[in-house]
């Protein structure tokens, strides 16, 4: 079982799920800073580029969002009917929107770092049971759902309930899993709210002009009941008396099996001192993690994929180094899979267990990762190990990872995480010196620079300005800065 503690304030509300004592996810969103994906916008194409497929819409944001023409065709077949109906040969994006268009879409996937937000016009509303697709006819059943039979089963309910255009109904719909136990009467009430928020969007689309919001997806606190909260879910604990109340009235209208499940929490300690949350998110922002049986985790983010480093550091437990490296790797893979759920990371993600020499280590190992991975909420695809020992994994990236989220890149280093030496800034101080010479005859040179770069220049790195001063026949002060960072100095000519 597991529980869901929610810490919320009016700029920020974290959310943690919990199991056994220890943090499996967290979901983190702030007032200044929500989310996007759900929302519907009208926008405007501002650019179509043939030649990637692809055009730019302009939906009101700092950066335009991206639209492939896969996302724009999957609309027009489903809604408009305008798809080329030779698979081969699909229509170009230049004869299917132009610039200047008005055109409505959806956020698939946030900003993340310097890319706009990727849209689709295939719009999906997501309600408690059920997803609508307005423009498509389509009836699909979760994977998740039971057997083939019982699926079978929900699907000719659906047919039933959702009728035909001539009807009055239309649209197509996706089942969730909390769907499997769901009567005619809460299916039917989700397929009303649904279509009545689809018209809503429609109406406002008549009337607004690009670039528009037409439709908000729910905040953080209502999504916590809508797509976290399981059979499996225990408790939902929030420490907020109104934010309380707002959760209580949306699950009696739409959820009213989970209301008996929300607590007000009331205790003295904040309440994500319950679990050591906040340590566990500081554990979360580190690069290396460590395993509780001595050994660590090396995490490294970068723009084009992820990679762990597994080590056995100081682990010897075991009674031969091949036990050793085998229970290393088989506490990481869990560890791997919530970590990768805690610090949100997706993309590509490139895991270098220790070497394993037997090949039933290797098989224990992999299948243990792809166990713990099965836990995710995120859609996940992992390999075998190559023939250089890593495995190769992605994970759907929808938003920017917690790090990317809490933190930034450190104004020192400018995010590669290591700065010159003092000797290194001192020669391409004297380097610089040399090159002003060539160009410009000042009565001195004036360096400028941090406490610990002028204290070497003054000391072991003397004889060398000492020599330069009289090879460009200038002299040569020094001024320490105490505010400069070891990297910067400035060159002053007086």
């Amino acid at each position: 079982m597991e529980d869901i503690l929610i810490n919320w304030s009016p700029q920020e509300t974290r959310v943690a799920v919990v199991e056994n004592g220890a943090v499996q996810e967290l979901h983190i969103e702030r007032a200044l800073e929500r989310g996007l994906v759900g929302n519907v916008y009208l926008g405007r194409v501002v650019r179509v580029l043939p030649g990637m497929q692809s055009a730019f819409i302009d939906i009101g944001l700092e950066r335009a969002a991206f639209l492939h023409v896969a996302d724009l065709q999957a609309a027009q077949a489903g809604g408009n009917g305008r798809h080329n109906h030779n698979a081969d040969t699909p229509t170009p994006i230049e004869r299917l929107v132009f610039e200047g268009q008005p055109l409505l879409v959806q956020v698939i996937k946030d900003p993340i770092g310097t890319k706009g937000a990727r849209l689709s016009s295939q719009i999906s509303i997501a309600g408690r049971m059920l997803v609508h697709l307005p423009q498509d006819e389509h009836i699909g059943i979760s994977q998740k759902i039971g057997s083939p039979e019982t699926r079978e089963l929900l699907r000719t309910r659906m047919q039933a309930l959702v009728g035909t255009t001539e009807q009055g109904g239309g649209g197509g719909f996706i089942l969730r899993t909390n769907a499997e136990e769901a009567t005619d009467e809460d299916l039917a009430g989700d397929i009303a709210y649904l279509r009545t928020t689809w018209q809503q969007i429609r109406d406002k689309a008549r009337s607004a002009a690009p670039p528009s919001l037409l439709h908000q997806d729910l905040s953080l606190v209502e999504r916590v009941l809508r797509d976290l909260t399981t059979e499996r879910t225990n408790a939902i604990r929030i420490d907020s008396a109104l934010q309380y109340q707002v959760l209580r009235q949306f699950a009696d209208t739409f959820m009213p099996k989970v209301s008996s499940k929300l607590e007000h929490y009331r205790g003295e300690r904040p309440i994500f001192d319950l679990c050591n949350i906040d340590t566990e998110i500081a554990r979360a922002l580190a690069r290396k993690y460590e395993l509780k049986s001595g050994g660590s985790l090396v995490f490294d983010q970068t723009e084009a994929m992820t990679t762990i480093d597994v080590n056995t550091g100081g682990f010897v437990g075991a009674r031969n180094f091949d036990d050793t490296i085998f229970k290393t790797n088989l506490e990481a893979a869990g560890s791997i899979a919530r970590q990768l759920r805690l610090r949100n990371l997706g993309g590509i993600v490139i895991v270098d267990f220790i070497d394993m020499v037997r090949e039933d280590h290797k098989a224990a190992v992999l299948a243990e990762f792809k166990k713990q991975l099965a836990r995710d909420r995120t859609k996940v695809t992992v390999g075998g190990f190559t023939q250089l020992g890593l495995v190769e994994m992605t994970r759907k990236r929808t938003r920017e990872s917690l790090s990317r989220m809490l933190c930034e890149p450190c104004p020192t280093c400018e995010g590669r995480g290591q700065v010159k030496t003092a000797r290194t800034v001192c020669y391409d101080i004297l380097r610089e010196i040399l090159r002003e010479a060539r160009q410009f005859s000042p009565r001195e040179f004036r360096i400028v620079a941090a406490a610990n770069v002028v204290e070497m220049l003054l000391d072991e790195e003397s004889a060398h300005l000492a020599g330069l001063s009289d090879f460009i026949g200038k002299p040569i002060s020094l001024t320490a800065e105490p505010t400069n960072q070891t990297e910067h100095y400035d060159i002053v000519l007086l």
